[in-house]
């Protein structure tokens, strides 16, 4: 296990841990939560032995592999999936070891040398590295064309992908993921879920998402005033456990009535819709979830206020048969949507869901007017006033400015502390207003960004990812602003949270078309499931056509194989899926293991939560406990399900391999 006793870590006059003691069993998925600056990162590198302790130990098994994501990818042309194999450095040992021992056929016992190279490369799965590398990348939304294509052709965030392969290609007894998702769409961070839920060893996450972190984490430790406070289950029951806590303090009786009622309003604006729709009725259990975070947010000092637009038009946008792609730098035209057929109607609050390179982001760029309509017509109302959001807004914040000196080039007639009231609602509040924005992290630039563009009163909001890099806190406060802001808007975002919280329905973005979507985030997994699994079967039969083109363009047939390497081939292919085969067969039989007896206590407890006794108040204590546990186990049953259903999935397609 992970054992810290008095441990002490200090970066120059800021004391981040003070003394503490924490324990992380082995196998466990455990969750570092705090603010920005709280010792996060620090605490990492720490693990990693790039500092050392101010006082006190930290102590880690000896014999433990340690795997973490790089944060900077060096240039290289190396294709993605040898990038990717090369996490496995043991592995690329073995290899070049067996390519020496090709050389050195002088020496005396080279036959049994090579012989056990053999039967390690077999043992490090060897046969298997190139097909376990490309279910990384494919998992993480790379396409079978650019499994081959060089590191220095993808861009900053698909590279940090690359880097989260890399990591997840190693093997190792520890794993280290420091905002894991930040470059990651929705399809891809499912499917990070599910492969973590899977892993055996002992996962630490940092993460600001906060449905991710409770998807995966099984334990979160707290950073509050240089400790470590250790917490028992997921992020909502972190959030449940620290807000009773709060409870007891003078922060939370001040300010949680207030919040309870803003909240209560909330509430009571969207009640009248909580039966018309799936989506309404998982928004009532955020927002219910909402008033248990109250007593946490008070502490933040960040209440984002989105400003109600002058007027709304209804209809805003209308979508009449819509072309939308982009023109590529040797002037060829790209369609990426095609008949798109849709309205933007005043207080409409619309999610865009669809799969990594669907085209979602070029939706929201031609709605926004930043990429012109190819075909057909977007048809604006009079009196249309956009906010549009993205992540390369950033780059045009001026570096050498302050957050006050942006604004009142916006409004240079407002009076000076009204602007600086309004900026301190983002965080910027003391002297950071008039900071420079060039040492900013990438958090702060997306507030000021953001602040800038709801000043101006938008009554559609156009929003691309906007909670990427932002903290817990803010992403609350930005998840409250958008729900009580009264114009409309469409939201692009990998945060299901935001997503329940904030809008009614969706679109999705698939094939080419842009289509009302019926149902919910659920309803969204199941869709994608049965997407992967088309897309899978697309790319067996592209390979298999490919295969049989190259046969009959070298005029070869079976009449004109060499028999002995067929067999040989044959004898190989069978020693490749055989040890395809056993890790999953074995995984499988785990699985089936623990959701049978998942599904044995689950049944125990529907039976004693069935019994009326069971709500009097002398059994109080047992009944909170119970239900506690309830909760786990039904999430764990969720996980060990659909795990279930992707190793059958996994070994049918090995069969007909």
């Amino acid at each position: 296990m992970i054992r810290a006793s008095g441990l002490t870590v200090r970066r120059g006059a800021k004391v981040l841990l003070d003394q503490t003691d924490f324990v992380v069993h082995p196998g466990e998925r455990v969750g570092f939560v705090g603010k920005n600056g709280a010792g996060k990162s620090t605490l990492f590198a720490l693990i990693q032995h790039e500092i050392e302790a101010d006082a006190g130990s930290l102590d880690i098994p000896s014999g433990w592999r340690v795997a973490s994501v790089e944060q900077e990818i060096a240039s290289s042309g190396m294709p993605a999936r040898e990038f990717v194999i090369d996490g496995d450095v043991r592995l690329r040992q073995l290899q070049d070891q067996r390519l020496q021992a090709e050389h050195d056929d002088g020496h005396e016992q080279h036959g049994s040398r090579i012989a056990e190279l053999e039967a390690e490369l077999i043992e490090a799965g060897a046969w298997t590295s190139a097909s376990r590398a490309e279910q990384l990348l494919a998992g993480l939304g790379f396409t079978p064309e650019q499994w081959l294509q060089p590191v220095d052709s993808f861009s900053g965030g698909w590279r940090m992908r690359l880097a989260l392969a890399r990591a997840l290609m190693a093997p190792s007894e520890l794993l280290l993921l420091d905002e894991p998702t930040n470059h990651l769409d929705l399809d891809a961070m499912l499917w990070l879920e599910r492969w973590l839920a899977a892993y055996e060893g002992t996962v630490l996450l940092i993460s600001h998402d906060t449905e991710f972190l409770d998807a995966v984490a099984q334990t979160i430790l707290h950073f509050d005033h240089g400790k470590l406070n250790r917490y028992k289950g997921g992020y909502e029951d972190f959030v449940i456990q620290r807000s009773e806590r709060l409870r007891l303090t003078k922060i939370a009786f001040d300010r949680q009535s207030r919040e309870k009622d803003r909240l209560q309003g909330f509430i009571d604006r969207f009640k009248a819709k909580a039966s018309k729709a799936k989506q309404a009725q998982s928004r009532v259990k955020a927002l219910a979830r909402m008033d248990l975070l109250a007593p946490i947010h008070a502490e933040s000092g960040i209440d984002i206020r989105i400003p109600s637009p002058a007027e709304m038009p209804d209809p805003l946008l209308v979508l009449d048969d819509m072309q939308a792609g982009y023109t590529t730098s040797s002037g060829e035209v790209v369609t990426i949507l095609r008949n798109v057929k849709l309205m933007v109607r005043g207080g409409d609050r619309i999610g865009i869901l669809g799969v990594n390179g669907a085209g979602k982001s070029t939706l929201v760029k031609t709605l926004a007017g930043e990429l012109e309509v190819q075909g057909g017509s977007r048809n604006a109302s009079r009196g249309l006033e956009v906010g549009y959001f993205a992540q390369h807004q950033l780059d045009m914040l001026d570096l050498d400015s302050s957050p006050l000196e942006h604004l009142a080039r916006l409004a240079p007639d407002t009076r000076e502390q009204e602007l600086r009231n309004y900026l301190g609602g983002f965080g910027f509040g003391g002297d950071r207003v008039t900071d420079k924005v060039a040492p900013m992290s990438g958090g702060e630039k997306a507030r000021l960004a953001l602040s800038l563009i709801v000043w101006q009163k938008p009554n559609l909001l156009l929003l691309d990812e906007p909670s990427n890099h932002l903290d817990v806190d803010t992403r609350e406060a930005l998840t409250r602003a958008l729900a009580e802001f009264g114009g409309s808007m469409l939201l692009v975002s990998h945060d299901r949270h935001l997503l329940r919280t904030t809008v009614d329905s969706f679109w999705i973005v698939a094939n080419g078309r842009v289509e009302t979507f019926d149902g919910d985030l659920e309803d969204y997994r199941d869709w994608l499931m049965q997407h992967q699994a088309s897309v899978r079967k697309e790319e067996a039969a592209a390979r298999q056509a490919l295969r049989s083109e190259v046969g009959s363009t070298t005029g070869l047939d079976n009449t004109g194989v060499d028999r002995k390497q067929q067999k040989r081939d044959e004898a190989e292919q069978r020693q490749r899926v055989a040890h395809l085969r056993k890790p999953l067969d074995a995984k499988l039989k785990k699985v089936e293991k623990e959701l049978e007896q998942v599904q044995a206590q689950l049944a125990t407890l529907n039976t004693l939560i069935a019994d009326p006794d069971f709500y009097s108040e002398a059994r109080r204590q047992e009944r909170v406990s119970s239900m506690a546990q309830h909760g786990e186990l039904t999430k764990r049953c969720t996980q060990l399900e659909e795990s279930w259903l992707e190793l059958q999935t996994e070994l049918e397609e090995l069969g007909n391999a």
